[in-house]
């Protein structure tokens, strides 16, 4: 994990539990170039990734062949590696895929390129501008750091980008066709050009992020990084790990109606093929992190989406959104809000949704209000909806 609530998972489910928010002023060292400023945007706050400086992570020679989001892909990956405890054999290097979601890519390059071109009347950009852009970088770079071999590759699709990455992942794993994969999702979108774009469809708010409250005022983009370590769950047992969840189910589906407004029918079909693909009954499920972005169209399609599936049990299922701390992160979310219901099973403790002053009489779910609940699910979905009617579902099992 790299999130604006920590540099690694230890910060980042400390700040969750603690309903400490990554939300706040988005920094002027953020963006690409200094000069390029925030007093251009309207909306003042994101959730950056707070402390962080590349050259403790990387030599400064091999930075000039990364963007930021391909940065935080590599070191969500160590740390993923690290706990998992992977001993690399030549038999595995050979076979282990490589699977990430990122909906930007590497968009800070493309802004710095454009700002010298148009704004600088330069006649040249950074010759190695199309690898530092390319959104498969962060797949790129962790197969480098590991010497992988096997399928490496990305998804983009919107806000589903990582969540669909982590699902491929499980099927792969699950038939056999990799031994081992690491998945999960980068992004960073807080440069100028992105900003003035999010602006321009008025769905940030300006000041935070409150999902499901009545008074909300729209998203808050954030950046940062998150990957698993999948395995067979007997050979992981074999080898002595101690896995944090067993990943049991995947289910995606496409709205097929409009590119920004969601569906509620083609979320709950998500929702169920999840269920169907993972042989789970509704009423297992104990704990739902929501895609929670805080718009007024997301919210009530989810919670109608949740209603449709779950049925009664809809009434006391705890639901949460961790965008409210952590903010969006679009391609980089399945990844990270996977991360953190992994988390919540491990810990046995469902992180709350913050800043929620007044419930939506159209969002009727318990959505874990301000303050985290100490309670043992034992199966629990990621749901994540994007932009393009594009939905993946991820459900987990608590392991002993």
């Amino acid at each position: 994990m790299i999130s604006a609530l920590g540099l690694d998972q230890q910060g980042f489910w400390q700040s969750l539990v603690n309903g400490q928010s990554g939300i706040g002023p988005i920094p002027q060292d953020v963006g690409p170039v200094a000069e390029m400023g925030m007093n251009q945007v309207r909306f003042k706050n994101g959730a950056a990734v707070i402390g962080y400086d590349a050259e403790t992570y990387f030599p400064r020679k091999t930075l000039s062949f990364m963007d930021r989001f391909a940065q935080f892909s590599v070191i969500a990956a160590r740390e993923a590696v690290t706990h998992a405890g992977i001993e690399w054999t030549e038999e595995l290097r050979e076979g282990t895929a490589v699977i990430t979601g990122s909906c930007m890519g590497g968009r800070f390059t493309d802004e710095i390129g454009y700002w010298e071109l148009f704004h600088h009347g330069r006649h040249r950009v950074h010759p190695l501008t199309i690898p530092l852009g390319m959104s498969n970088a962060g797949a790129s770079h962790i197969s480098m750091e590991y010497g992988l071999h096997g399928p490496a590759y990305t998804f983009s699709t919107a806000c589903s980008s990582s969540a669909h990455a982590i699902g491929n992942a499980l099927w792969m794993v699950r038939s056999g066709a990799a031994p081992l994969a690491i998945a999960g999702g980068s992004e960073a979108p807080l440069f100028l050009g992105g900003l003035k774009a999010w602006e321009a469809m008025r769905v940030v708010s300006p000041d935070t992020c409150r999902p499901f409250s009545a008074n909300r005022s729209g998203m808050i983009l954030g950046e940062g990084a998150a990957m698993l370590v999948l395995e067979p769950l007997e050979r992981a047992l074999a080898r002595g790990a101690k896995p944090l969840a067993e990943i049991v189910g995947f289910g995606m589906s496409a709205d097929a109606c409009h590119v920004t407004q969601p569906s509620a029918e083609g979320a709950a079909r998500a929702i169920r093929a999840a269920l169907r693909d993972g042989g789970l009954s509704p009423e297992q499920v104990g704990y739902i992190n929501a895609h929670g972005t805080a718009t007024e169209a997301n919210d009530r399609m989810e919670a109608a989406a949740i209603h449709a599936v779950f049925g009664c049990h809809a009434d006391t299922l705890p639901v949460s959104s961790t965008k409210s701390m952590h903010g969006h992160t679009l391609g980089a979310a399945g990844a990270i809000e996977a991360a953190a219901t992994v988390l919540a099973l491990r810990n046995g403790v469902l992180p709350p949704t913050m800043n929620f002053t007044q419930p939506d009489p159209q969002c009727e779910l318990d959505v874990i209000p301000n303050q985290a609940r100490t309670k043992q699910a034992e199966v629990a979905l990621s749901q994540s909806f994007a932009f393009g009617g594009l939905n993946a579902v991820l459900a987990f099992r608590a392991t002993p």
